[in-house]
């Protein structure tokens, strides 16, 4: 259940960015638009490493199971 929590937080914090970034386009505010680029970059990261961790689970229950 964490592992379902925690990839809907990282994928909030990308959208969340994406709309600070919009924002900042929207008002010329560079360091809103920055900002967010930034969260989506992360949101991003954070989001590979759970389809990476999610390979690995994968892996362990394919050998498992022979």
């Amino acid at each position: 259940m964490a592992d379902f929590i925690d990839k809907a937080k990282h994928k909030a914090e990308e959208l969340t960015g994406k709309a600070k970034e919009n924002t900042g386009k929207a008002t010329d505010n560079r360091d809103l638009e920055a900002e967010g680029k930034g969260d989506q970059t992360s949101g991003g990261l954070k989001q590979a490493g759970d389809k990476a961790g999610d390979a690995v689970d994968d892996v362990k229950r394919a050998f498992k199971n022979d």
